[in-house]
């Protein structure tokens, strides 16, 4: 999850209500940009782990 210059990683398998609360706008709507690659969700824009990532 990026906001801004800050970037949080959430691991594991089920969503918290933590992940969920961050993850979704105030119209309950998922935040954009929001990327799925295989197992990996990226939500908000942070350059240097979009490059990590997708490469």
């Amino acid at each position: 999850m990026a906001k801004g210059k800050k970037l949080e990683e959430f691991e594991g398998g089920r969503a918290t209500k933590d992940l969920v609360a961050k993850v979704l706008g105030p119209t309950g709507n998922l935040r954009a940009p929001t990327i799925v690659a295989g197992s990996n969700l990226m939500v908000g824009f942070h350059p240097e782990k979009f490059e990590d990532l997708f490469g």
